[in-house]
């Protein structure tokens, strides 16, 4: 007898009241079923038609994710009997299955995140992790394959970052990146035909929206070096705040990894977090306070300049990304009070740094070298970062015209 297949719901409820959508394998009258990872309420669900109904939201994706799950089975079936086996729904069941690779987005997107882990990109994962998530809690499952990832889908997933989490344009920009990021691996895996992709320029566009930078001027900085009445805490975080200033926006990260045998010469060598790359910058007058500030904990010339990391677990990048991350949250804390103190009024946290001497800088430093001090590795990187604070030619051209 020949066997078939069928979408069906089960009558197995979950807690929101929910049934299960199952692929219905018989043979020789015995059934078996092999659940898609969806549930629909049961109005919802034309028993005739083994469709969605369009009282659902999702009736056209989840409709059509059926109607390629059936064809894949019937393909499937079809090979199988070419075989000339007598094979039980069990079986059939088990050979469509049991070997199958892995084909979610979720599978893929695991094995992403785990390559970022054995890779130590600590912060790249724990950003990538939460933006994982936001897919699966969207879809409601962790079923989800990479065709019903389509343009509807992630117009849709676009508002309910937007309406759920209140995120930014940019930020709702780089879930899509992890998206995508995933589809391309997944294509490179033969999971998934490059013909259904749906980023491009006429389908779902990646663009970083422009973004004002905020950094402190001459006066916000020059009232943050010199504010009195500080506790301790507040002192240090204004510090590494300055410290990061000094040597044009170091992250905090890179501050507080740096050792006593880093300087020499008169000057600081280190290597970046971010890219690994190795730099020597020339130790300002300015910052030789503040190394001289923390000389008393000095324990030997590979001894950590900062307190942070001199009790983590060197052979952990756990560890240490974890105590770096408080420790840049409790800076970041402590630089509201000296904002309050130091009058202030721009929010200031440990990245600003960053921005404040991008700010500084203005038009006086030539762009081959504030990218030397900004350490990126594309051009294009330190014009559009500097964009955001060179306005004399805009401000110049105005006046010239209204100026009458």
């Amino acid at each position: 007898m020949a066997s078939n297949a069928k979408i069906v719901v089960r009558k197995k409820v979950n807690k929101e009241g929910l049934y299960p959508l199952a692929i219905r394998i018989t043979k020789n009258r015995k059934s078996t079923y092999h659940y898609i990872g969806h549930y629909v309420d049961l109005q919802d669900w034309d028993e005739n038609k083994s469709r969605v109904r369009k009282s659902n939201t999702n009736s056209v994706r989840l409709n059509n994710l059926l109607a390629t799950k059936l064809l894949e089975v019937n393909k499937a079936l079809v090979d199988l009997q070419s075989e000339k086996k007598d094979y039980s729904a069990n079986q059939i069941k088990e050979s469509l299955y049991s070997e199958s690779k892995s084909s979610t987005f979720y599978d893929v997107a695991n094995d992403f995140l785990f390559e970022l882990e054995e890779n130590n990109k600590l912060a790249q994962l724990s950003a990538d992790k939460v933006r994982v998530n936001h897919v699966i809690n969207f879809n409601k499952s962790k079923q989800l394959t990479f065709p019903e990832i389509d343009e509807q889908f992630l117009r849709k997933f676009k508002i309910y970052l937007k309406k759920e989490f209140k995120l930014s344009d940019r930020s709702i920009v780089n879930n899509l990146v992890v998206i995508r990021t995933i589809y391309n691996r997944a294509i490179k895996m033969n999971l998934v035909d490059r013909k259904l992709y749906p980023f491009g320029s006429d389908k779902i566009r990646i663009k970083f929206p422009e973004t004002e930078k905020i950094g402190l001027n001459k006066k916000d900085v020059v009232a943050f070096e010199t504010v009195k009445n500080l506790t301790d805490s507040e002192t240090h975080a204004r510090n590494i705040w300055l410290f990061s200033f000094y040597f044009a926006g170091i992250r905090a990260a890179d501050v507080l990894e740096i050792r006593w045998s880093d300087i020499y010469d008169e000057r600081l060598h280190y290597r970046m977090n971010k890219n690994s790359k190795l730099l020597s910058l020339k130790i300002p007058e300015k910052a030789l306070s503040i190394l001289e500030y923390y000389k008393s904990t000095k324990c030997s010339d590979n001894d950590f300049v900062f307190p942070e990391l001199k009790k983590a677990d060197l052979d952990d990048a756990k560890d240490v990304y974890t105590k770096t991350k408080t420790a840049t949250k409790k800076f970041n804390k402590y630089l509201v009070e000296v904002a309050k103190k130091a009058k202030v009024k721009k929010k200031v946290t440990m990245h600003i740094a960053r921005h404040s001497f991008g700010n500084l800088s203005e038009d006086k430093i030539p762009i081959k070298m504030l990218q030397k001090l900004y350490r990126h590795s594309d051009l294009k990187t330190t014009i559009s970062y500097q964009a955001n604070f060179i306005h004399k030619d805009a401000d110049d051209a105005l006046d010239s015209v209204i100026n009458f």
